[in-house]
């Protein structure tokens, strides 16, 4: 029996002793692994920030001609050519595909505008549906300024508001010039109205006095001032043909003038009319007569579809006698259902005044 009880020590001995040299082995092996590791590690950062002797031996500019082009490796900023032409073809198509997507998206837009006809119309767009007034002559010196000022006999004064006159009557008097060519223009009236695609003339012996053989009057210190209704794209005049429609502030003067005219068709007319804006400027504003004498735009005229050849109606404001020495301020308004006037807005209306010396 002792003898088998050391056989058995000895066995279980021998066993420890495998196991701890395994362990030991295995230990070994791990402790190996991690060194080759850690050296490989060391070998890469070492590698990595390695910089070869024949180049710390160079300037920064032979660096900087060298990054330009390298002889050796055949580069040219850093890059074969094979590597320029592929990043180039690259960028070629990228660009190429982001510029068609561009113009793509620009025709499709394109396809919903109209060159002739706007996108947003009367309340949608910013321009609304009250329409101003302009007046012409105006100052160049001074775009801001509404003082047309007559020199008494400095003939050089008159003729220089003559000839803003004349600039801005050119297409009246020359109507081809903005027409190009177009045959849609005639003679037009209130029982004879334009057909679609017709544009109706505006004729300039309707002006009277107020004419360019005359100088416009500006010679006699008794000024002709043209009128015009800005342009509102769809915009129809809603006209006073019942004088129960008559605002309480239409002055009396217009409202005979309208009640005066028996023809129904002539009351289809945006009026106009010019005041002093004070009392002492009504005394010296003097007597005022309109042409042409209807005292308005015809409403054969609207509305307004930009059509080829349109030319606005004008109205002339003769100012027969205003007095001399004194600033008159002028308004003068158009009269229409939806036309509303507003000082502060200088909606429906326009303001100027008159210096003659």
């Amino acid at each position: 029996m002792p003898s088998s009880a050391t056989a058995t020590g000895n066995t279980v001995t021998a066993v420890g002793t495998a196991n701890q040299q395994q362990n030991n082995a295995a230990t070994k092996i791990r402790q190996q692994s991690i060194a080759q590791i850690k050296q490989e590690e060391l070998l890469s950062a070492q590698t990595s920030y390695y910089i070869k002797p024949e180049e710390m031996k160079l300037t920064e500019k032979e660096k900087f001609k060298k990054f330009l082009w390298d002889p050796q490796t055949k580069k040219f900023f850093g890059r074969s050519g094979s590597s320029w032409a592929k990043i180039g073809l690259f960028y070629l198509i990228f660009y190429g595909m982001l510029a068609a997507l561009v113009a793509i998206c620009m025709w499709v837009f394109f396809q919903t505008l109209d060159s002739r006809i706007p996108k947003w119309q009367l309340d949608g767009s910013l321009i609304g549906t009250n329409p101003g007034l302009g007046f012409r002559p105006m100052p160049i010196e001074n775009p801001d300024s509404t003082l047309i000022w007559l020199q008494g006999k400095n003939i050089s004064s008159h003729e220089r508001w003559a000839n803003l006159v004349n600039e801005f009557l050119d297409d009246y008097y020359t109507p081809g010039k903005s027409q190009k060519g177009t045959t849609s223009v005639r003679k037009c009236s209130y029982s004879n109205p334009p057909l679609r695609g017709e544009v109706c003339s505006v004729e300039v012996k309707n002006w009277d006095v107020c004419s360019k053989a005359n100088k416009y009057m500006y010679h006699k210190n008794s000024p002709c001032i043209f009128l015009k209704l800005n342009k509102i794209y769809g915009w129809t005049p809603e006209y006073y043909l019942d004088p129960t429609e008559f605002p309480e502030n239409m002055p009396t003067q217009l409202k005979d003038h309208i009640m005066s005219i028996k023809d129904e068709d002539l009351k289809r007319t945006v009026w106009i009319t010019c005041e002093g804006e004070s009392k002492s400027d009504a005394e010296n504003i003097g007597p005022i007569k309109y042409y042409p004498d209807i005292q308005g735009f015809p409403g054969y005229y609207y509305p307004y579809e930009n059509s080829e050849g349109y030319l606005s109606p004008l109205i002339a404001v003769h100012f027969e006698r205003p007095k001399s020495g004194n600033i008159i301020n002028v308004e003068c308004k158009a009269w229409a259902k939806n036309i509303h006037h507003s000082r502060a807005d200088r909606t429906g209306s326009v303001h100027f005044e008159l210096l003659i010396d």
